[in-house]
């Protein structure tokens, strides 16, 4: 249990999980814009290529946004009020 008591920085995370989205999904992009070299028309090429990086840099935006927010609300908690009677 030691090691769950600190959660990670989310920046990190975030910027990490964004950069990897997009170099996986433009590296896949490449190689289909190489397989379809023969049998598919140039126009119809770089539409599924355009589809493809666009999803790459939606994915990446999403993932940018989510791991850069800060994990607290907008107001601290307050603590519970402590019923014991002085002494």
């Amino acid at each position: 249990m030691i090691f769950l008591d600190v959660s990670p920085e989310p920046g990190g995370v975030g910027t990490f999980a964004a950069v990897a989205f997009l170099l996986i999904f433009l590296g896949l992009a490449f190689v289909v814009f190489k397989l379809l070299k023969k049998s598919v028309k140039m126009a119809f090429r770089m539409v599924i290529v355009a589809v493809m990086v666009a999803i790459a840099i939606a994915g990446s935006v999403f993932f940018l946004v989510l791991g850069s927010r800060s994990g607290g609300g907008g107001r601290p908690v307050r603590p519970a009020k402590n019923n014991v009677a002085p002494r």
